[in-house]
């Protein structure tokens, strides 16, 4: 039969997310929404059901404060446990994660929960890998040296990337790990009209993440307390709801699509879980403070917010009301840079052609997706 030039086909991207939380979840969707309006095709996957049913219970049990902090230190900073879980890892999600990238042969695969990276990175798949890191600091399960590209919200994490993975790892600080909205400015006084909120009072924003983790109920209080009209986002959490809806001068939201508007609208976000909804206050210029949780990486991303003056960090109420008079006394200024940052989507799409062998002439036409020996994309 003649010789035909096999076609390049459309890129495929396969983004792993946990859904413990919006934390890992939200950059996944939009980040796989921006590849699509590109034309990649894109398979969005939670890792720990993919893994199997034994190591979500694991994950997702371990989600109180104690529990968090005893796993943060047993798999990040002790390194004998740190291996064990890893093999474990392996043993019991390997299967589930080879049957999948299997079925979707993706060009790259891109991270937005820590906790695969390690293990994707021991699997040697033969396909560039990409860790979108959301966190400020505490990277050590985000970076990998056998990672192709390490995406970042926040240019202070720079330095502590390439301490761990090497001088030669690629770091882009991009865009487009959040929602679209918060490239675009939002005027204060439209977006309290829109959203129900007063013109003449101070608001503060008090959340705990998707799930409502940490004092939620003490920092709305407090918020109260100091005269400023209160949004609680209660995520998911219909009980907790309904008690903070109970509190005069409160206003108990549950799950909402709004944040960029409410941010805008708002003086002061306390929060619990730092993480994305830190940055995403820090680009409209809403004051942060951090309270009510502080296990684990939070803890450590707490004492990096304190130190370059990001955020304030409350260990109690008292802490907590002393930080809301100076937070609502100093207002800071929207961060314009973000808009003008290169898009992750671009970055991770300029990986994919990087690591794309140029066609070459196959027997019928047949378009060959090798699964296994892809060349890695080179480091720069």
């Amino acid at each position: 039969s003649p010789l035909h030039v096999a076609s390049r086909s459309v890129t495929r991207i396969l983004i792993f997310t946990a859904s413990i939380g919006e934390g890992h979840d939200l950059p996944a969707r939009e980040l796989a929404e921006s590849l699509r309006e590109r034309g990649a095709e894109v398979t969005v996957a939670d890792t720990l059901k993919t893994m199997g049913p034994i190591v979500e219970r694991i994950v997702v049990g371990g989600s109180n404060a104690v529990l968090f902090e005893l796993s943060y230190l047993l798999v990040v900073k002790v390194d004998w446990t740190r291996r064990v879980q890893e093999w474990i890892g392996l043993l019991l999600g390997r299967r589930g994660l080879e049957r999948l990238i299997a079925e979707r042969r993706p060009d790259v695969i891109v991270s937005t929960y820590p906790g695969i990276n390690p293990l994707l990175a021991k699997m040697d798949l033969g396909v560039p890998l990409v860790s979108a890191i959301t966190d400020l600091t505490a990277l050590e399960p985000w970076v990998h040296p056998d990672f192709a590209l390490h995406l970042i919200t926040q240019a202070e994490s720079v330095a502590e990337v390439r301490r761990l993975g090497g001088p030669a790892t690629r770091v882009a600080h991009v865009r487009g790990l959040t929602r679209a909205e918060f490239e675009r400015p939002v005027d204060r006084a439209a977006a309290r009209r829109e959203l129900g909120l007063p013109a003449d009072q101070h608001v503060v924003v008090v959340s705990g993440g998707g799930w409502a983790m940490g004092d939620l109920e003490g920092a709305a209080r407090a918020a109260v307390e100091a005269g400023a009209h209160t949004v609680a986002l209660c995520g998911r959490d219909e009980e907790l709801r309904a008690r903070l809806a109970a509190i005069e001068g409160v206003d108990a939201w549950g799950f909402t699509d709004r944040m960029g508007d409410l941010l805008g609208a708002a003086d002061v976000l306390v929060h619990s879980t730092a993480g994305l909804t830190v940055y995403e206050a820090q680009v409209r210029g809403t004051r942060v403070i951090s309270y009510g949780w502080g296990a684990g990486h939070v803890r450590v991303n707490n004492r990096a917010f304190a130190e370059l003056d990001m955020a304030d960090v409350a260990r109690n109420p008292q802490e907590l009301r002393a930080a809301l008079s100076r937070a609502l006394a100093r207002p800071r200024a929207p961060d314009r840079s973000y808009e003008r940052l290169p898009h992750a989507a671009d970055e991770v799409l300029r990986l994919a052609r990087r690591a794309t062998p140029e066609p070459q002439p196959t027997p019928g036409g047949a378009d060959r997706r090798p699964g296994g020996d892809r060349p890695r994309a080179p480091r720069a």
